[in-house]
């Protein structure tokens, strides 16, 4: 059957008039190809399915109407001025015109993506849907490093900035909900508006960076992220009376302490809103002495002047306030309110070895205040009001009396949990257990379950804080001796000695407990020491043959040899 061909002169129909193919996009907007991503990128333009390819499968086709939306687009016409200027630049640099070349250089046409994102997000809650790849990327950038010709030093402080004042309202209104440390990194969910964010941070690892990595494709998007971030932290602090952006404490961005930094500006925008609030009109003679000074000082150098008087002085000792009311904030819901009161009364410190900035940003989002070891710390490792300390590697410098040593993963499981929980299993030097996602509601219900009861059940013994045994006792008589003995960890005498130092420690939790509850109840008690031995009498444990156990476990280590290593013993013998 011949081939149905469409006579001259008809319009297209169907697939061939609805899509194009890449190269035919690229010709009728007269662009090149990494200009043409570049204009996909920013306006939010992927390439489409159809269901019949008319120009075959290896071809990527784009919308008619896609393709048109980009050619009435202001930038396009933006982007090709300033394709013209660079060839200006070039040319003059060939001609050796240094003067020319760097006066057009300072004089390049820039463009702005404000138009661009409002017709993208025409309400503010489209933008909050859309922010988890938005602050990925960012947070990704925040930690490369630098790359000549490919990634400017300005590109990754901006992200930098932009995560960190993401991090501060998060921290500061205690919207972050679940944490997870992976080996890709730390998952992070925060609820602002109603609406979950999920985003990735990455380890603060050295970054390896490979050649097959396409980084200019990765900027666009950077690009177009940067400045729908910087809209979306400009509408959240303004919704909270802050003003934006911030002007933060040079000693502190100095010594890489931004996250403080910005928690003290948060302070001294709530006093300043507060003071303006009690005094809202100013006297005559004030007035007339702010015009007469308002032309010879900067704006920006009166505030930053006002922000330097109002913070308190960076001494040893000054906490971080971060648990204050913000005025303006929205209605707090429950859990808010939860989240808010999960550390309330803590104070932790930070050893150097520990992930500094992840534990500053989720400790203060629920209520506690924290401070770490190095320069810029709101108070010194020696403050007795130092309730736990973060430590990721066995301490040899002696115990620390007055508070808990606990390694970080007791704090993000905490937070999963939304208790307290008990610090055993988390002490230095302990076999962690197993951190669990808490995105994975059907396993997580479980442990969480598990962690409130004991939380709630757990009767402590007599613990030394910094330690990780009780007083007098060491870690093997905890243990139940007549495992140890099954394992082959003791012989029978220890097991004995064990079995009588067991029964001691409970004799003296028993009698501890007893004085705990008598001095509640306002009874006076004499020393009763001399009656552990009667109060160990009343539960004692039955008696196991020891020997029966040893000949058992002979026995069966016997059964599960093979044939020939039996037949090599008996020749042995």
């Amino acid at each position: 059957m011949a081939k149905h061909y469409r006579p001259p002169g008809k319009k297209k129909e169907g697939n061939a008039a609805r899509y194009i193919t890449r190269s035919q996009a690229v010709k009728q907007l007269q662009v090149s190809l990494s200009l043409f991503r570049k204009l996909c990128i920013l306006k939010g333009i992927f390439p489409r399915e159809p269901k019949k390819k008319t120009k075959g499968n290896h071809h990527t086709y784009y919308h008619l109407k896609d393709v048109s939306f980009i050619q009435h687009e202001p930038l396009l016409e933006r982007l090709r001025e300033i394709r013209a200027y660079q060839h200006k630049i070039k040319k003059a640099e060939a001609k050796k015109n240094r003067d020319l070349a760097t006066l057009l250089t300072q004089r390049r046409p820039s463009y702005k993506l404000d138009k661009i994102i409002l017709q993208r997000y025409p309400k503010f809650l489209d933008a909050l849907r859309d922010l988890d790849d938005c602050i990925t990327m960012v947070h990704l950038f925040a930690a490369l490093p630098a790359i000549e010709g490919c990634i400017e030093v300005k590109r990754i402080h901006n992200s930098r900035r932009l995560a960190h004042e993401w991090q501060a309202y998060i921290s500061r209104t205690h919207r972050l909900r679940r944490v997870f440390v992976s080996v890709k990194g730390i998952y992070y969910q925060a609820e602002v508006k109603g609406q979950e964010v999920t985003w990735l941070a990455p380890h603060p690892l050295q970054q390896v960076l490979t050649d097959d990595i396409d980084f200019n494709i990765m900027l666009n998007f950077l690009e177009f992220y940067e400045a729908l971030l910087a809209f979306v932290n400009c509408h959240l602090y303004h919704s909270i009376n802050v003003r934006y952006p911030p002007i933060l404490d040079p000693r502190l961005e100095a010594v890489a302490a931004d996250l403080y930094a910005l928690s003290r500006y948060f302070d001294a925008n709530s006093q300043s809103s507060a003071w303006d609030h009690q005094t809202p009109s100013l006297s005559g003679s004030g007035k007339v002495e702010s015009q007469q000074i308002g032309p010879s000082i900067d704006e920006s150098e009166l505030r930053l002047a006002q922000l330097q008087h109002q913070l308190p002085s960076n001494e040893p000792g000054v906490s971080m306030h971060l648990v204050g009311d913000v005025p303006g904030e929205d209605k707090e819901d429950n859990e808010t309110r939860e989240c808010k009161k999960l550390f309330k009364d803590m104070k932790f410190f930070l050893n150097r070895e520990v992930y500094r900035e992840s534990l500053l940003f989720i400790i203060p989002a629920f209520g506690g205040i924290v401070s770490w070891q190095g320069d810029g710390a709101p108070f010194e490792e020696d403050d007795a009001s130092i309730t736990h300390q973060i430590i990721d590697r066995p301490r040899h410098d002696g115990k620390i009396c007055g508070r808990q040593c606990v390694q970080p993963q007791w704090v993000y499981d905490c937070v999963n949990a939304r208790i307290i929980l008990p610090t055993g299993d988390y002490l230095v030097g302990r076999d962690l257990p197993p951190h669990l996602s808490p995105f994975d509601d059907n396993d997580y219900f479980e442990i969480t379950e598990r962690g409130r009861a004991a939380g709630i059940n757990e009767v402590l013994p007599m613990f030394d804080p910094g330690c990780d045994t009780m007083l007098g006792m060491e870690r093997e008589d905890l243990e139940d001796p007549l495992k140890l003995l099954a394992e082959g960890v003791i012989n029978r005498a220890e097991a004995e000695a064990a079995k009588e130092k067991r029964k001691k420690m409970k004799a003296h939790e028993k009698q501890y407990h007893h004085e705990l509850i008598m001095e509640i109840q306002g009874v006076t008690h004499p020393s009763s020491i001399s009656n552990i031995d009667n109060l160990s009498i009343d539960r004692e444990e039955p008696h196991h043959d020891y020997v029966q156990v040893d000949e058992d476990n002979r026995i069966m280590s016997k059964l599960e040899w093979s044939r020939r290593f039996k037949g090599r013993i008996k020749a042995m013998r």
